[in-house]
């Protein structure tokens, strides 16, 4: 019922400082999937589909956070769900990988397992979604590299690299643009993406948590919403970052 792309990046930021950050973007042909498909946190990223169990996800993210490793902790959930054959699960980590697909997803269904994400789908029209989402974002990938310009440098006219989710929005048109979710007979659909940094800034960015919950056109709207949320973040950034920095509204650039 869904396609979907989980992503582990390390990089260095202005200061010289080693960061990871962690993403996961979905799509799918039923309303709401932001609530049941992705879940991030710092330590890594899950996604839950197919017949989804919620649990899946929400428990395979806190074993991550405790210190297992996530092919341990999503091996471990799969093995105590009685309906795993009818589940899709994959995720990243700080260190690995892991992919599962249950032999009765519906076709076309299918995964792919990369150095650093991860890329799953059902009920899709060919694999030709999974790899052209795979493919572009490999091609925009900023891992193992340094990225000066996140948090507040990402809205800066001179950024060199595009936020994660930005670039993992265009994963997603490209998998949409190759068919994604085959089920036509079905208009109303939704789209999520979010993103987790160790990477701490006073004012966060909005863009990295977003969702559709129900439309016909989810990842134009998303999109729409990314770029809406990255101009009101470069806004608050102007009047009301002193006024985080020194948790005081005193210093709110406030106009006349």
């Amino acid at each position: 019922m869904t396609f979907s792309i989980c992503v582990r990046e390390h990089y260095e930021n202005d200061d010289g400082e080693s960061h990871r950050r962690f993403g996961v973007a979905v799509t799918t042909r039923i309303p709401g999937v932001g609530t049941l498909c992705p879940f991030v946190s710092e330590n890594g990223a899950v996604a839950t589909q197919s017949l989804v169990n919620v649990d899946l996800g929400r428990d395979g993210i806190r074993y991550v956070d405790d210190g297992l490793g996530v092919e341990d902790a999503l091996e471990a959930l799969l093995n105590a769900d009685d309906g795993a054959s009818q589940r899709q699960l994959h995720g990243v980590d700080a260190d690995g990988a892991f992919v599962f697909s249950g032999e009765d997803c519906g076709d076309w269904f299918g995964h792919h397992e990369h150095d650093h994400f991860t890329v799953a789908g059902n009920l899709l029209v060919g694999e030709s979604v999974l790899e052209a989402t795979a493919d572009t974002y490999a091609e925009c990938a900023v891992h193992e590299t340094g990225d000066p310009w996140t948090g507040p440098r990402s809205v800066s006219e001179a950024a060199e690299t595009e936020p994660l989710a930005k670039r993992l929005i265009d994963a997603l048109a490209a998998g949409h643009l190759e068919g994604g979710d085959k089920r036509e007979h079905l208009p109303v659909q939704s789209a999520a993406v979010v993103v987790t940094t160790t990477e701490e800034f006073a004012v966060d960015p909005p863009y990295n948590d977003l969702r559709i919950d129900a439309t016909e056109t989810p990842i134009a709207d998303l999109r729409r919403t990314y770029d809406l949320a990255l101009e009101g973040y470069a806004d608050t950034l102007a009047l009301y970052e002193e006024a985080y920095e020194e948790d005081s509204l005193e210093d709110a650039d406030e106009p006349e």
